[in-house]
Protein backbone atom coordinates (compact mmCIF):
# COMPACT_ATOMS: atom_id res chain seq x y z
CA UNK A 1 0.00 0.00 0.00
CA UNK A 2 1.61 3.28 -1.08
CA UNK A 3 1.12 6.50 0.81
CA UNK A 4 0.31 8.94 -1.97
CA UNK A 5 -2.81 11.08 -1.77
CA UNK A 6 -3.71 13.62 -4.41
CA UNK A 7 -4.79 16.84 -2.69
CA UNK A 8 -6.58 19.63 -4.54
CA UNK A 9 -5.14 23.11 -4.11
CA UNK A 10 -6.69 24.72 -1.01
CA UNK A 11 -8.18 28.21 -0.96
CA UNK A 12 -6.39 30.88 1.13
CA UNK A 13 -8.69 30.49 4.18
CA UNK A 14 -8.19 26.72 4.02
CA UNK A 15 -4.42 27.25 4.00
CA UNK A 16 -4.77 29.38 7.14
CA UNK A 17 -6.82 26.59 8.73
CA UNK A 18 -4.19 24.00 7.83
CA UNK A 19 -1.31 26.10 9.16
CA UNK A 20 -2.86 27.22 12.46
CA UNK A 21 -1.33 25.58 15.53
CA UNK A 22 -3.30 26.90 18.51
CA UNK A 23 -5.11 24.56 20.88
CA UNK A 24 -8.56 25.12 19.31
CA UNK A 25 -8.99 26.07 15.65
CA UNK A 26 -12.33 26.86 14.01
CA UNK A 27 -13.09 27.34 10.32
CA UNK A 28 -16.22 28.62 8.62
CA UNK A 29 -18.86 31.30 8.79
CA UNK A 30 -21.17 30.94 5.81
CA UNK A 31 -22.55 28.19 3.61
CA UNK A 32 -20.34 26.92 0.81
CA UNK A 33 -17.00 27.78 2.42
CA UNK A 34 -15.47 24.33 1.86
CA UNK A 35 -15.59 23.24 5.51
CA UNK A 36 -16.00 19.48 5.21
CA UNK A 37 -13.27 19.25 2.56
CA UNK A 38 -10.91 21.20 4.82
CA UNK A 39 -11.69 18.88 7.75
CA UNK A 40 -11.18 15.66 5.73
CA UNK A 41 -8.02 16.92 4.12
CA UNK A 42 -6.42 18.14 7.35
CA UNK A 43 -7.22 14.79 8.99
CA UNK A 44 -5.56 12.88 6.14
CA UNK A 45 -2.48 15.11 6.17
CA UNK A 46 -2.03 14.67 9.91
CA UNK A 47 -2.41 10.88 9.66
CA UNK A 48 0.17 10.69 6.86
CA UNK A 49 2.72 12.98 8.48
CA UNK A 50 2.62 11.90 12.14
CA UNK A 51 3.17 8.14 12.52
CA UNK A 52 0.94 6.59 15.17
CA UNK A 53 -1.22 9.68 15.69
CA UNK A 54 -4.77 8.98 16.85
CA UNK A 55 -7.48 11.14 15.27
CA UNK A 56 -11.23 11.31 15.96
CA UNK A 57 -13.61 12.95 13.47
CA UNK A 58 -17.19 13.49 14.65
CA UNK A 59 -20.47 14.57 13.08
CA UNK A 60 -23.80 14.80 14.88
CA UNK A 61 -25.58 12.03 12.90
CA UNK A 62 -24.48 8.94 11.00
CA UNK A 63 -26.09 9.92 7.64
CA UNK A 64 -24.10 13.19 7.75
CA UNK A 65 -20.94 11.30 8.67
CA UNK A 66 -21.41 8.79 5.86
CA UNK A 67 -22.14 11.33 3.12
CA UNK A 68 -19.62 13.98 4.13
CA UNK A 69 -16.70 11.83 5.26
CA UNK A 70 -16.94 8.03 5.07
CA UNK A 71 -17.68 7.84 1.33
CA UNK A 72 -15.24 10.63 0.26
CA UNK A 73 -12.44 9.22 2.45
CA UNK A 74 -12.94 5.69 1.13
CA UNK A 75 -12.39 7.09 -2.35
CA UNK A 76 -9.31 9.10 -1.38
CA UNK A 77 -7.68 6.45 0.78
CA UNK A 78 -8.53 3.25 -1.07
CA UNK A 79 -4.85 2.61 -1.93
CA UNK A 80 -3.44 4.34 1.13
CA UNK A 81 -5.21 3.14 4.28
CA UNK A 82 -7.26 0.12 5.31
CA UNK A 83 -10.87 0.89 6.27
CA UNK A 84 -12.41 -1.20 9.04
CA UNK A 85 -16.11 -0.79 8.27
CA UNK A 86 -17.45 -2.45 11.42
CA UNK A 87 -15.55 -0.10 13.74
CA UNK A 88 -15.49 2.83 11.26
CA UNK A 89 -11.83 3.72 11.26
CA UNK A 90 -8.95 3.95 8.81
CA UNK A 91 -5.62 2.41 9.79
CA UNK A 92 -2.54 3.72 7.98
CA UNK A 93 0.69 1.78 7.29
CA UNK A 94 2.57 4.14 9.64
CA UNK A 95 0.30 3.18 12.54
CA UNK A 96 -1.87 6.31 12.41
CA UNK A 97 -5.59 5.83 12.93
CA UNK A 98 -8.52 8.00 11.84
CA UNK A 99 -11.69 7.12 13.75
CA UNK A 100 -15.08 8.28 12.44
CA UNK A 101 -17.97 8.72 14.85
CA UNK A 102 -21.25 10.46 15.54
CA UNK A 103 -23.15 11.71 18.63
CA UNK A 104 -26.83 12.01 17.82
CA UNK A 105 -27.95 12.08 21.46
CA UNK A 106 -26.60 14.24 24.26
CA UNK A 107 -24.99 11.35 26.12
CA UNK A 108 -23.54 9.54 23.09
CA UNK A 109 -20.22 11.30 23.78
CA UNK A 110 -19.83 9.21 26.93
CA UNK A 111 -18.96 6.18 24.79
CA UNK A 112 -15.56 7.83 24.20
CA UNK A 113 -14.68 8.19 27.88
CA UNK A 114 -11.32 6.69 28.74
CA UNK A 115 -10.03 7.00 25.17
CA UNK A 116 -7.28 9.36 24.02
CA UNK A 117 -6.80 11.23 20.74
CA UNK A 118 -4.11 13.74 19.84
CA UNK A 119 -6.51 15.39 17.37
CA UNK A 120 -10.29 15.69 17.44
CA UNK A 121 -12.45 17.24 14.71
CA UNK A 122 -16.00 18.46 15.38
CA UNK A 123 -17.44 18.98 11.91
CA UNK A 124 -20.43 21.36 12.03
CA UNK A 125 -19.58 22.12 15.65
CA UNK A 126 -22.70 24.23 16.24
CA UNK A 127 -24.73 21.00 15.99
CA UNK A 128 -23.07 19.77 19.20
CA UNK A 129 -24.18 20.91 22.64
CA UNK A 130 -21.74 22.56 25.03
CA UNK A 131 -21.93 19.45 27.23
CA UNK A 132 -20.83 17.30 24.29
CA UNK A 133 -17.99 19.69 23.46
CA UNK A 134 -16.76 19.74 27.05
CA UNK A 135 -16.95 15.96 27.35
CA UNK A 136 -14.92 15.54 24.16
CA UNK A 137 -12.19 17.89 25.41
CA UNK A 138 -11.53 15.40 28.22
CA UNK A 139 -10.20 12.82 25.74
CA UNK A 140 -8.12 15.25 23.69
CA UNK A 141 -4.76 14.21 25.07
CA UNK A 142 -1.65 12.25 24.17
CA UNK A 143 -2.46 8.64 23.28
CA UNK A 144 1.09 7.40 23.84
CA UNK A 145 1.04 5.90 20.34
CA UNK A 146 2.16 8.92 18.29
CA UNK A 147 5.84 8.50 17.41
CA UNK A 148 6.38 12.22 16.78
CA UNK A 149 6.13 15.14 19.18
CA UNK A 150 2.64 16.61 18.82
CA UNK A 151 0.65 18.93 21.09
CA UNK A 152 -3.00 17.77 21.28
CA UNK A 153 -5.49 20.08 19.61
CA UNK A 154 -9.05 20.28 18.32
CA UNK A 155 -10.42 21.51 14.99
CA UNK A 156 -13.95 22.79 14.36
CA UNK A 157 -16.00 23.69 11.32
CA UNK A 158 -19.05 25.83 11.92
CA UNK A 159 -21.86 28.01 10.59
CA UNK A 160 -24.12 30.28 12.64
CA UNK A 161 -27.10 28.47 14.13
CA UNK A 162 -27.68 25.11 15.74
CA UNK A 163 -27.87 23.92 19.32
CA UNK A 164 -24.22 24.83 19.94
CA UNK A 165 -24.37 28.32 18.49
CA UNK A 166 -23.78 30.09 21.80
CA UNK A 167 -20.66 28.26 23.00
CA UNK A 168 -19.02 28.46 19.57
CA UNK A 169 -19.87 32.16 19.30
CA UNK A 170 -18.58 32.89 22.80
CA UNK A 171 -15.22 31.23 22.24
CA UNK A 172 -14.44 32.07 18.62
CA UNK A 173 -16.50 35.15 17.70
CA UNK A 174 -17.13 37.15 20.88
CA UNK A 175 -13.86 35.83 22.40
CA UNK A 176 -15.21 35.95 25.95
CA UNK A 177 -13.31 33.59 28.22
CA UNK A 178 -13.83 32.29 31.72
CA UNK A 179 -11.96 30.31 34.35
CA UNK A 180 -8.74 28.86 32.83
CA UNK A 181 -9.64 29.57 29.18
CA UNK A 182 -6.94 31.60 27.42
CA UNK A 183 -7.47 33.86 24.41
CA UNK A 184 -4.29 32.66 22.70
CA UNK A 185 -5.67 29.10 22.57
CA UNK A 186 -8.49 30.00 20.15
CA UNK A 187 -8.17 30.73 16.43
CA UNK A 188 -11.05 31.45 14.06
CA UNK A 189 -10.55 31.36 10.29
CA UNK A 190 -13.43 33.02 8.47
CA UNK A 191 -14.51 31.71 5.06
CA UNK A 192 -17.48 32.45 2.80
CA UNK A 193 -18.81 30.99 -0.42
CA UNK A 194 -16.89 33.72 -2.29
CA UNK A 195 -13.65 32.01 -1.20
CA UNK A 196 -14.74 28.76 -2.83
CA UNK A 197 -13.64 29.03 -6.47
CA UNK A 198 -15.05 25.62 -7.32
CA UNK A 199 -18.60 26.67 -6.39
CA UNK A 200 -18.20 30.09 -8.01
CA UNK A 201 -17.16 28.45 -11.30
CA UNK A 202 -19.33 25.33 -11.26
CA UNK A 203 -22.41 26.27 -9.22
CA UNK A 204 -23.07 29.99 -9.76
CA UNK A 205 -26.80 29.38 -9.28
CA UNK A 206 -26.10 28.24 -5.70
CA UNK A 207 -24.41 31.55 -4.98
CA UNK A 208 -27.32 33.47 -6.51
CA UNK A 209 -29.71 31.42 -4.35
CA UNK A 210 -27.87 32.55 -1.23
CA UNK A 211 -27.83 36.14 -2.47
CA UNK A 212 -31.61 36.09 -2.99
CA UNK A 213 -32.50 34.86 0.50
CA UNK A 214 -34.55 37.15 2.79
CA UNK A 215 -32.34 39.75 4.48
CA UNK A 216 -31.85 38.13 7.88
CA UNK A 217 -31.29 34.64 6.51
CA UNK A 218 -28.97 36.03 3.84
CA UNK A 219 -26.83 37.69 6.51
CA UNK A 220 -26.36 34.36 8.28
CA UNK A 221 -26.02 32.01 5.31
CA UNK A 222 -24.09 34.23 2.89
CA UNK A 223 -22.02 36.41 5.18
CA UNK A 224 -21.85 34.34 8.35
CA UNK A 225 -23.50 36.87 10.67
CA UNK A 226 -23.41 35.23 14.12
CA UNK A 227 -26.19 37.43 15.52
CA UNK A 228 -28.65 36.06 12.94
CA UNK A 229 -28.84 32.37 12.07
CA UNK A 230 -30.96 29.58 10.66
CA UNK A 231 -33.47 28.23 13.16
CA UNK A 232 -33.46 31.36 15.32
CA UNK A 233 -36.84 31.73 17.08
CA UNK A 234 -36.57 35.47 17.68
CA UNK A 235 -35.13 37.06 14.52
CA UNK A 236 -36.95 40.20 15.71
CA UNK A 237 -34.31 40.71 18.41
CA UNK A 238 -31.88 43.47 17.52
CA UNK A 239 -29.24 44.59 20.03
CA UNK A 240 -29.25 48.11 18.62
CA UNK A 241 -33.00 48.44 19.20
CA UNK A 242 -33.67 46.37 22.30
CA UNK A 243 -30.55 46.80 24.47
CA UNK A 244 -30.23 50.20 26.14
CA UNK A 245 -28.15 51.93 28.80
CA UNK A 246 -29.73 52.25 32.26
CA UNK A 247 -31.57 55.48 32.96
CA UNK A 248 -33.45 56.88 35.94
CA UNK A 249 -36.89 55.29 36.06
CA UNK A 250 -39.73 57.14 37.83
CA UNK A 251 -40.62 55.31 41.00
CA UNK A 252 -44.33 55.58 40.18
CA UNK A 253 -43.91 53.29 37.14
CA UNK A 254 -45.38 49.84 37.67
CA UNK A 255 -42.76 47.22 38.63
CA UNK A 256 -43.26 43.51 37.99
CA UNK A 257 -41.21 40.54 39.17
CA UNK A 258 -41.09 37.43 37.00
CA UNK A 259 -39.02 34.29 37.28
CA UNK A 260 -38.34 30.70 36.28
CA UNK A 261 -37.09 28.45 39.07
CA UNK A 262 -35.23 25.17 39.44
CA UNK A 263 -32.17 24.08 41.36
CA UNK A 264 -30.30 24.14 38.08
CA UNK A 265 -31.12 27.85 37.61
CA UNK A 266 -33.06 30.75 39.05
CA UNK A 267 -33.72 33.28 36.29
CA UNK A 268 -35.53 36.28 37.77
CA UNK A 269 -36.24 39.76 36.40
CA UNK A 270 -37.67 43.07 37.50
CA UNK A 271 -39.57 44.69 34.63
CA UNK A 272 -40.76 48.30 34.77
CA UNK A 273 -43.79 49.35 32.72
CA UNK A 274 -44.44 52.95 31.72
CA UNK A 275 -47.69 54.77 30.99
CA UNK A 276 -47.67 53.56 27.35
CA UNK A 277 -47.20 49.90 28.35
CA UNK A 278 -43.59 49.85 27.20
CA UNK A 279 -41.63 47.30 29.24
CA UNK A 280 -38.08 47.78 30.53
CA UNK A 281 -36.12 44.80 31.90
CA UNK A 282 -34.02 46.55 34.53
CA UNK A 283 -32.71 43.84 36.87
CA UNK A 284 -31.51 40.25 36.44
CA UNK A 285 -30.76 37.39 38.82
CA UNK A 286 -29.28 34.36 37.08
CA UNK A 287 -27.91 31.88 39.59
CA UNK A 288 -27.90 28.11 40.11
CA UNK A 289 -28.07 25.83 43.18
CA UNK A 290 -30.38 28.05 45.24
CA UNK A 291 -32.88 26.36 47.52
CA UNK A 292 -36.29 28.04 47.65
CA UNK A 293 -35.64 30.09 50.80
CA UNK A 294 -32.41 31.51 49.33
CA UNK A 295 -34.06 32.16 45.97
CA UNK A 296 -36.92 34.00 47.67
CA UNK A 297 -34.50 36.10 49.71
CA UNK A 298 -32.58 37.17 46.61
CA UNK A 299 -35.74 38.11 44.74
CA UNK A 300 -37.16 40.07 47.67
CA UNK A 301 -33.94 42.01 48.23
CA UNK A 302 -34.65 44.74 45.67
CA UNK A 303 -35.39 48.47 46.16
CA UNK A 304 -38.53 48.65 44.02
CA UNK A 305 -42.16 48.47 45.11
CA UNK A 306 -43.27 45.36 43.21
CA UNK A 307 -46.84 45.46 41.90
CA UNK A 308 -47.03 41.68 41.46
CA UNK A 309 -44.91 38.59 40.84
CA UNK A 310 -45.60 36.16 37.99
CA UNK A 311 -44.40 32.57 38.45
CA UNK A 312 -44.60 29.43 36.26
CA UNK A 313 -47.58 27.10 36.88
CA UNK A 314 -45.40 24.07 37.61
CA UNK A 315 -44.52 25.59 41.00
CA UNK A 316 -48.07 24.80 42.18
CA UNK A 317 -47.66 21.03 41.86
CA UNK A 318 -47.88 19.49 45.33
CA UNK A 319 -45.29 17.12 46.77
CA UNK A 320 -46.65 13.72 47.76
CA UNK A 321 -44.34 13.66 50.77
CA UNK A 322 -45.10 17.06 52.31
CA UNK A 323 -48.39 17.99 50.66
CA UNK A 324 -46.87 21.40 49.94
CA UNK A 325 -46.11 22.94 46.60
CA UNK A 326 -43.01 24.97 45.84
CA UNK A 327 -45.34 27.97 45.56
CA UNK A 328 -46.37 27.32 49.19
CA UNK A 329 -42.73 27.29 50.28
CA UNK A 330 -42.05 30.53 48.41
CA UNK A 331 -45.06 32.05 50.20
CA UNK A 332 -43.75 30.79 53.55
CA UNK A 333 -40.58 32.74 52.77
CA UNK A 334 -42.45 35.97 52.06
CA UNK A 335 -42.79 35.80 48.28
CA UNK A 336 -46.43 35.88 47.16
CA UNK A 337 -47.02 35.05 43.52
CA UNK A 338 -49.58 34.96 40.73
CA UNK A 339 -49.66 31.88 38.52
CA UNK A 340 -48.70 32.75 34.96
CA UNK A 341 -50.35 31.11 31.96
CA UNK A 342 -48.68 27.96 30.65
CA UNK A 343 -49.57 28.25 26.95
CA UNK A 344 -46.05 28.13 25.49
CA UNK A 345 -46.89 29.06 21.91
CA UNK A 346 -49.15 31.96 22.92
CA UNK A 347 -46.44 33.10 25.32
CA UNK A 348 -43.72 33.10 22.68
CA UNK A 349 -45.98 34.98 20.28
CA UNK A 350 -46.52 37.56 23.03
CA UNK A 351 -42.74 37.97 23.35
CA UNK A 352 -42.52 38.46 19.58
CA UNK A 353 -45.15 41.19 19.77
CA UNK A 354 -43.14 43.01 22.45
CA UNK A 355 -39.97 42.73 20.34
CA UNK A 356 -41.58 43.89 17.09
CA UNK A 357 -40.87 47.55 16.25
CA UNK A 358 -44.08 49.58 15.90
CA UNK A 359 -44.94 53.25 15.71
CA UNK A 360 -45.01 54.55 19.28
CA UNK A 361 -46.74 57.49 20.91
CA UNK A 362 -44.00 59.86 19.65
CA UNK A 363 -44.35 58.67 16.06
CA UNK A 364 -41.07 56.69 16.28
CA UNK A 365 -40.67 53.10 15.12
CA UNK A 366 -39.56 51.27 18.26
CA UNK A 367 -40.27 47.97 20.07
CA UNK A 368 -42.35 47.66 23.23
CA UNK A 369 -39.58 45.83 25.11
CA UNK A 370 -36.19 47.21 26.17
CA UNK A 371 -33.45 45.48 28.15
CA UNK A 372 -30.89 47.28 30.29
CA UNK A 373 -27.42 46.33 29.11
CA UNK A 374 -26.38 44.74 32.39
CA UNK A 375 -29.02 41.98 32.03
CA UNK A 376 -26.42 39.98 30.16
CA UNK A 377 -27.95 36.51 30.23
CA UNK A 378 -31.30 37.54 28.77
CA UNK A 379 -29.49 39.54 26.08
CA UNK A 380 -27.36 36.51 25.19
CA UNK A 381 -30.16 33.93 25.31
CA UNK A 382 -32.97 35.66 23.40
CA UNK A 383 -31.15 35.63 20.05
CA UNK A 384 -29.81 32.12 20.69
CA UNK A 385 -32.96 30.18 21.45
CA UNK A 386 -33.97 27.86 18.61
CA UNK A 387 -37.14 26.74 16.85
CA UNK A 388 -38.34 23.32 18.00
CA UNK A 389 -37.83 20.90 15.09
CA UNK A 390 -40.98 18.95 16.04
CA UNK A 391 -43.17 22.02 16.57
CA UNK A 392 -42.02 25.11 14.65
CA UNK A 393 -44.42 27.27 16.68
CA UNK A 394 -42.55 26.43 19.89
CA UNK A 395 -39.02 27.00 21.17
CA UNK A 396 -36.57 24.13 21.53
CA UNK A 397 -35.64 22.95 25.01
CA UNK A 398 -31.97 22.51 24.09
CA UNK A 399 -29.57 23.75 25.08
CA UNK A 400 -31.50 23.82 28.34
CA UNK A 401 -29.27 26.37 30.07
CA UNK A 402 -30.43 29.18 27.76
CA UNK A 403 -34.16 28.52 28.19
CA UNK A 404 -34.66 29.75 31.78
CA UNK A 405 -34.31 33.48 31.10
CA UNK A 406 -36.54 33.25 28.02
CA UNK A 407 -39.19 31.25 29.92
CA UNK A 408 -39.23 33.92 32.62
CA UNK A 409 -39.78 36.67 30.05
CA UNK A 410 -42.53 34.61 28.41
CA UNK A 411 -44.32 34.45 31.77
CA UNK A 412 -44.37 38.25 31.86
CA UNK A 413 -45.42 38.92 28.27
CA UNK A 414 -48.34 36.47 28.20
CA UNK A 415 -49.94 38.07 31.28
CA UNK A 416 -50.59 41.39 29.51
CA UNK A 417 -49.30 43.57 32.37
CA UNK A 418 -51.07 46.82 33.21
CA UNK A 419 -49.40 50.09 32.33
CA UNK A 420 -48.38 52.67 34.93
CA UNK A 421 -50.62 55.60 35.90
CA UNK A 422 -48.88 58.85 36.72
CA UNK A 423 -49.96 60.25 40.10
CA UNK A 424 -51.74 63.62 39.95
CA UNK A 425 -49.65 65.25 42.70
CA UNK A 426 -45.97 65.80 43.39
CA UNK A 427 -45.70 63.12 46.07
CA UNK A 428 -43.27 61.15 43.91
CA UNK A 429 -39.91 62.85 43.54
CA UNK A 430 -37.76 61.28 40.87
CA UNK A 431 -34.74 63.37 41.92
CA UNK A 432 -34.53 61.35 45.13
CA UNK A 433 -33.99 58.25 43.04
CA UNK A 434 -31.15 59.70 40.99
CA UNK A 435 -28.91 59.74 44.05
CA UNK A 436 -29.22 55.96 44.20
CA UNK A 437 -28.48 55.29 40.52
CA UNK A 438 -25.12 53.63 41.25
CA UNK A 439 -26.70 51.11 43.59
CA UNK A 440 -29.52 50.65 41.10
CA UNK A 441 -27.00 49.64 38.41
CA UNK A 442 -25.30 47.31 40.87
CA UNK A 443 -28.57 45.52 41.43
CA UNK A 444 -28.69 44.89 37.69
CA UNK A 445 -25.07 43.80 37.38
Amino acid sequence: MGQVVQIEKPYPPQVDFFMAQSRYIAYGGSRGGGKSWAVRTKAMLLALNYPGIQILLLRRTFPELRENHVIPLMGKLQDVADYKSQDKYFIFPNGSRLVLGYCRNETDVLQYQGQAYEVIFLDEATQFTEFQFQAITEINRSSGMCKAKFEPRMYFSCNPGGVGHMWVKRLFIDRKYRNSEREEDYTFVRATVYDNKYILENSPNYVRTLENLPENRRKAMLYGDWDIFDGQYFPEFNRELHVIRPFTIPMWWRFYRVFDYGLDMLAAYIIAVDTFNNAYVIHEIHESNLIISDAAKKMLDVPWDIYCTFAPPDLWGRSQESGKSRADIFADNGLMMIKSRNDRVAGWLSVKEYLKPVQNEMGEIKPKLFIFEHCRNLIAHLPAIQIDEKNPDDCANEPHDITHSCDALRGFCIMRPIEAVKPPDESWKDDDWEDDLDSFINYGG
